[in-house]
């Protein structure tokens, strides 16, 4: 069994009510990919706003694999310390990682950044020496668009995110960078800005699923949103 692990911050923990990016390409798997699979993870809940806290349970559709190892307010940095003993004890086969607009954000700049993407590659694979990882570039966001300066922040690290994947890309353990989806538009695929509603849940859950056909020869084709 493959068994997939999404890993990421807000945009991927999802907030009480959605049906979340996980849930949407969980669906597309069901029918593309001919093997069983699954979803793992140390953490099942989604965000929830009244508590401000990960302890919601109300997805919007429950019946799936809803395992993850997604925070709101994390990011490279906070999963670092994690992600070795969650690879094995989850035998994680495939991470799904969407991090580094909380970094930016707030706690490291765009190089500190990158050196925390090694970091993190580097305890995945001395936990699980051919785990392979898709990784997708910071989304454009309203700040982006707000603030020149971390607009500038977003722009370098996703280059440095672009050389890391590929100068520590192996053979036995595959990087993939995805491309953040070419008709992401934060004004119509999210509800506040950041955060993705259903269109843009699609468009997160495709640009992996595409990148994996492509790449890896893994699922199918994402279909239309």
């Amino acid at each position: 069994m493959l068994r997939f692990m999404p890993v990421g911050d807000s945009m991927t923990i999802g907030s009480a009510g959605e049906h979340t990016w996980r849930y949407r390409l969980w669906q597309h798997l069901c029918t593309a990919y001919g093997g069983p699979f699954t979803l793992v993870g140390p953490r099942e809940t989604l965000h929830d706003p009244v508590t401000d806290a990960p302890t919601s349970h109300a997805y919007a559709a429950p019946g799936f694999p809803r395992a993850h190892l997604a925070g709101w307010g994390e990011g490279w940095q906070h999963m670092v310390p994690l992600i070795g003993e969650t690879v094995r004890s989850c035998r994680a086969d495939v991470l799904l990682v969407s991090l580094g607009l909380i970094d930016l954000g707030f706690y490291t700049n765009a190089e500190q950044t990158a050196a925390n993407v090694r970091a993190f590659i580097a305890e995945a694979r001395a936990a699980g020496p051919r785990v392979r990882m898709a990784v997708m570039p910071v989304i454009r966001n309203i700040r982006v668009e707000a603030d020149p300066a971390f607009a500038e922040q977003v722009a370098h690290f996703n280059e440095l995110l672009a050389k890391t994947v590929a100068d520590l890309d192996e053979p036995d353990s595959s990087l993939l960078l995805v491309p953040p989806p070419a008709s992401y538009d934060f004004h119509v695929d999210t509800y506040d800005g950041t955060h993705p509603n259903e269109s843009g849940e699609h468009r997160i859950a495709g640009a992996f699923a595409e990148a994996m056909w492509r790449g890896w020869g893994l699922g199918g084709p994402y279909g239309a949103v």
